[in-house]
Parts: structure tokens; sequence; C-alpha cells
């Protein structure tokens, strides 16, 4: 007991610290991802002078190689073909986690019957699946939403359940005394409650219809973020390799940040407490 007094102590004292310092240097706050970033790229400045170039290349090996691509407009191609796969697997497996997600939250029987398939979509390995997608659907652009669905599926449709099961229950009480529809009970009360939880599962879901995207293109694709990686992997070009894997994240922090803008939009136009 007097070790675990002794750690919460430290804890709090840490954490009255940093809140001292960044209410002392509140410009170290607002620039702290900046000098994140900059620590970042100067040890791997550091780190790559001990490796060849074909092991480690350097920052600036690699922004040339990004430039590279971006001046011939490959890279917008490849960007493009990985994007028309992500952004409407996400709206797809946004669209399945609400149409499963709702009656689970409303109806116990839904909710036997359909929680074990939800939990089973998230137990299979997406690379196992995605070769049986090739099959049934074709090596296209349709298998590659469907893997991007698969993939967002899951984090939306848990936080929906629990978003629609979190108003109070005196609030629902108070709907039915004034003689609420279902209908205005869902979108008055269950809704608004949900929002917080359905864009935190889209915040989710939208950096992980990155990763569906790219599975689909390192198994079978001509062109894409996926396909240009395995390609200066072929080739042993690990600068253009290590361009691909930036590209992917910055997108996927475009992506984070379009939901996060969207809901604080909603949330001041409409939903606001």
């Amino acid at each position: 007991m007097t070790a675990t007094r002794k750690s919460k102590a430290i804890v709090t004292r840490s954490r009255t610290t940093f809140g001292a310092v960044t209410a002392r240097h509140p410009a170290a706050s607002r620039f702290a991802p900046l000098i994140g970033l900059t620590l970042f790229v100067v040890a791997w400045q550091l780190l790559s002078l001990r490796y060849p170039p074909f092991i480690l290349p350097g920052p600036a090996s690699v922004m040339a190689r990004w430039v590279e691509k971006l001046t011939d407009g490959s890279l917008i191609v490849h960007m493009t073909a990985t994007l028309s796969a992500a952004i409407p697997g996400l709206v797809l497996g946004t669209l399945a986690a609400f149409a499963l997600g709702a009656p689970i939250a409303k109806s116990p029987l839904a909710d036997r019957l359909l929680s074990p398939f939800i939990v089973a979509s998230q137990g299979v390995p997406f690379v196992a699946v995605a070769p049986l997608l090739f099959i049934w659907f074709g090596s296209g652009l349709g298998a590659k939403i469907l893997i991007c669905a698969l993939v967002v599926f899951f984090p939306i449709a848990i936080n929906v359940i629990a978003g629609l099961r979190s108003a109070p229950p005196i609030l629902h009480d108070l709907f039915r005394s004034l003689g609420a529809t279902p209908a205005e009970t869902f979108f008055k009360l269950e809704l608004p409650a949900a929002m917080p939880f359905i864009f935190a599962g889209l915040r989710v879901g939208g950096t992980l219809s990155m990763i569906g995207a790219i599975t689909g293109e390192f198994l079978s694709a001509d062109r894409g973020l996926g396909f240009m990686i395995n390609l200066g992997n072929g080739l042993y070009d690990t600068a253009l390799v290590i361009a691909g894997v930036l590209t992917i994240v910055l997108i996927a922090l475009g992506i984070y940040g379009a939901v996060r803008l969207a809901e604080c939009a909603l949330r001041m136009t409409h939903w606001a407490a």
C-alpha cells in the first residue's frame, strides 16, 4: 500500500510539474509536435551515417526520391489509386457498422445473433481473407474496397453500439413519459449521445482504411502506394520504400484530421450540448 501511495504521489507530482511548465511556457506546448519531429529527423540522420544508403538512407535522400516521384506525376497516380480504395472502403464499412450496430444496441436478440459475427470479423487475418475476395470478386478495385471495409468495420461498429447505449436511462424514462416515438428517441437522444463514440470510431477506422488499401495492393495491384513500396523493395530502392511509407502516414494523418474537423464543425452547429 505504501509503495502504491508513493507511486501515485510521484505520478501526481509529475503531472503537476508538466502542467506548470506548460502554463508557464505555452509556446513549448504549441510547438511540441514540431520539436518532436525535428528530434526524430536529427536522430534518423545520425543513425543513417552508420549504414550504407541501401540499408538506411538519410532524410535528404528520401526527400529527394519523394520529390522526384511527385514531379514526374507517378506519386499522384499511386496516391489516387490507394485513396480510390481507402475512401469508398471507409464509407462502406461505416454504413455496414451502422446497419449492424444499431440493431445490436437496441435489441438483445440481435445482440446475441450478430455479435459473434462481428467478433469473428476481427479475429480472421485480413491477409488470409483477401485472396478469397480476389477469387470471388476479381483482383480489381471492388475487392480492395471490400478489404478496406472489413478492416474499418469492427472499430466503428463497436463504437456505434457503445454510443447508442450511452444515453442515461433517466433520459429514456423522460422521453417515454413525454410520449416520444422510437424514431424521436433515436434521433433526439440516442444518436446525439452516440456522436462522440461514432467519431472516435471514425478516427480509428479512417487510419485503418489505409491498411486495408495497402494490404490489397501488396497482394494484387499494378498501381498504388502498396505497389510502389513493393516495387522499391524489389529494386532494393530503400529510399523509395521509405518515401512510400511516409506518404501513407501523411495520408492517414490527413484523414484523421479531416474527421476531427468534421466532428468539431458538427458539434458547433448541431450536436453541441
